[in-house]
């Protein structure tokens, strides 16, 4: 990690991945993004819309970055490189969602959380889910300065403590109030049909949502 802010690198360089360079770049983060192998002119693509950003590819956005965000649409998540992912801060901006994603089955039979299903790809990646539980238009439109009485929270769930503060820390820069909610295994609060998802909620009012949907431990 850089004496500075870390380097962001975002897998995704759609609507999400591009409104969080944006709001990323303004804060005064350096930002490597890495796009769809079918997505052409990548580098004139970002330089009109999150101008400021690098384009790299894959391998050298995971030697560049210090926390990585992936926000690609949950169908395309196995096409990121989870296995390089070592030693990394990784904030999981994914969502299943059967309209785009398609149904699949084994997700659907899989207890676990989604960000659970991604980090046991790779047990060394410092997984957090966060950034998912708000549409790409209010990231944006959301985001206000610290302090401000109707500033929206966001949670940060993972098993990593370092790794959550982390993102906690990000998330104050980009706008929002960055609310704890624990192990990974709470992550199932934020996704689509779940209490927090789609929700405008104060710092207090997140944390009591959390706190109610929390996981027991054991």
């Amino acid at each position: 990690m850089t004496d500075e802010r870390p380097v962001i690198g975002i897998f995704g360089a759609g609507k999400v991945g591009t409104a969080l360079a944006r709001l990323l770049l303004a804060a005064g983060y350096e930002v490597v993004l890495s796009g769809s192998p079918r997505q052409t002119a990548l580098d004139l693509l970002v330089s009109v819309v999150a101008p400021g950003a690098r384009v790299a590819d894959p391998a050298r956005l995971v030697e560049e970055a210090d926390l990585i965000i992936v926000a690609v649409p949950f169908g395309k998540s196995r096409t990121v490189p989870w296995e390089a992912f070592d030693g990394k801060v990784v904030v999981d901006a994914t969502n299943y969602w059967p309209p785009i994603d398609g149904t699949i089955p084994t997700v659907d039979e899989d207890p676990r959380t989604t960000s659970e299903i991604h980090a046991a790809i790779n047990p060394r990646a410092r997984i957090v889910k966060s950034l998912n539980h708000l549409g790409y238009h209010e990231m944006e439109d959301d985001a206000m300065p610290a302090g401000s009485p109707l500033r929206r929270a966001l949670a940060v769930v993972g098993d990593d403590a370092d790794a959550r503060d982390l993102v906690a820390r990000l998330i104050d820069d980009l706008g929002f109030d960055a609310v704890d909610g624990g192990r990974l295994v709470n992550g199932r609060a934020l996704e689509p049909g779940h209490p927090a998802f789609g929700r405008e909620l104060s710092a207090s009012e997140l944390a009591a949502l959390m706190a109610d949907e929390r996981v027991p431990v054991g």
